[in-house]
């Protein structure tokens, strides 16, 4: 029977044999390496992961909310107009999706009570069951209001964007007095007189429309804007101006920046609005018209035929 020698005698007997291989089977079942454990998560990322978990569950109700507007639209039908909002406004308030807060930026002189009113949403109400398109066109018929954006921020919070007008002219018409903005539009006919010594007088029909043009100019001129009283628009065309000391300066049409150049230049020259006249004719592009008080008469009166000019007042 044939002799069967083990490796470790194999070995011994073959001294001048190569090694054994690296490959070997004893090298093949090495041990693996220790696993390697993960990195702890940065700062940052943490944040960003707890924002998402706390985001999830508003996310889930308003899911949840568009499913049962689908569901409630494809039951009942979009002709059930009343009873399918009643019914979506239960099912968002069940599901937590309530008006907790209401926040407004940018309100000023705006009543309170009219916005509220025209926002039509109370804090207990359902969130998504009111117009934002119709809140805001509501919010703009207020007069203090030139422009408003309405948002919804689920879960619970509604934010009210307000651009109010600003008041830049007081506008006198039959006697009333009412603040206007820039564009014209009546601001509010309420609490005139605390801007009464701030901004200045126009008085006519249309002059609130062409009253920034003046008003600009005159800007340009701080001494001739000092002596006016009120602008008042004649025929819809062109602007008087009534000063403080009576004077009337009547404007060209539609040349009111050269000519309030001329009279402020007229002025530092001549003093020319320092002098007793009634009127400052300066239609004519040629000429200049001066028209002096009356002679009084032997009562001492004033010539009824002339009568003297007198600046509106406020009543």
């Amino acid at each position: 029977m044939p002799r069967v020698k083990s490796p470790r005698a194999a070995q011994g007997g073959n001294a001048g044999a190569a090694p054994a291989s690296p490959r070997s089977p004893r090298a093949a079942l090495a041990a693996p390496a220790a696993p390697r454990m993960p990195d702890r998560p940065g700062r940052w990322k943490l944040l960003l992961r707890r924002r998402r978990n706390l985001m999830r569950p508003a996310a889930g109700l308003a899911v949840l909310a568009m499913l049962g507007i689908g569901l409630l639209g494809t039951v009942h039908g979009l002709g059930q107009g009343l009873n399918f909002t009643e019914r979506l406004g239960d099912l968002t308030g069940r599901l937590g999706l309530r008006v907790r807060n209401i926040e407004v930026v940018g309100r000023q002189k705006t009543p309170e009570a009219l916005l509220r009113a025209a926002l039509g949403v109370s804090p207990g109400d359902p969130i998504l069951t009111f117009s934002l398109r119709g809140a805001r066109q509501r919010i703009e018929t207020i007069n203090w209001v030139q422009s408003a954006t309405v948002e919804r921020r689920l879960p619970d919070t509604i934010v009210v964007q307000l651009t109010e007008r600003r008041p830049f002219a007081v506008w006198q018409e039959h006697g009333k007095f009412v603040l206007i903005d820039r564009q014209g539009q009546v601001v509010t006919d309420s609490d005139v007189a605390a801007f009464a010594d701030q901004l200045p007088l126009v008085v006519g029909e249309g002059a609130p429309e062409a009253a920034a043009t003046l008003i600009d100019a005159l800007a340009t001129q701080p001494d001739l804007q000092s002596r006016v009283v009120a602008a008042v628009r004649v025929g819809q065309r062109r602007w008087n101006l009534r000063m403080r000391n009576g004077m009337d300066v009547l404007l060209p049409e539609g040349a009111e920046v050269p000519a309030l150049a001329r009279l402020a230049e007229l002025q530092t020259s001549q003093s020319l609005l320092d002098r007793p006249l009634q009127v400052v004719d300066m239609r004519l592009p040629d000429r200049l018209v001066l028209r002096p008080y009356p002679e009084k008469a032997a009562d001492g009166k004033a010539d009824p035929a002339h009568p003297a000019a007198t600046p509106p007042r406020k009543t």
